[in-house]
């Protein structure tokens, strides 16, 4: 009788007073998949620059410019809950995976080089926006 009422008694403090829950806005399943299409595209257009011969800076200047022209038109409100870093990162993946061997990137090394390559000639050639805003 006794572990009946001590559990009655749980459940009514857990009723009134339920613990707090944090939720991220990251883990919503529309920002990531916009994250996966701004990757892709920056991915296929890098890839492509590097194929038609361009310079590994030209080729960057290029995607970023492009992509970033098809961001600020974008009307998708997602597109403000995504952090430059994880978007960095993401297409860092992408671009190793797709291309990377071509220029001898491979591995984690390969794709934290590119990522802070990116983010660098990022900062040079859009210096006052920000790639997802």
């Amino acid at each position: 009788m006794l572990k009946f009422f001590f559990g009655l008694i749980l459940l009514i403090f857990f009723q009134l007073k339920p613990s707090i829950g944090l939720a991220f806005d990251k883990s919503d399943p529309s920002v990531s998949l916009l994250q996966n299409r701004i990757s892709n595209n920056f991915s296929k257009k890098y890839c492509n620059s590097i194929q038609n011969g361009f310079s590994k800076d030209e080729a960057m200047k290029s995607a970023i410019v492009k992509t970033e022209n098809i961001i600020s038109f974008s009307y998708n409100p997602q597109k403000k809950w995504i952090e430059k870093s994880d978007l960095a990162n993401q297409i860092s993946l992408q671009v190793v995976n797709d291309c990377g061997w071509s220029f001898g990137l491979i591995g984690k090394e390969g794709v934290d080089y590119f990522k802070s390559y990116f983010l660098e000639i990022y900062e040079k050639t859009t210096p006052d926006k920000n790639f997802s805003r």
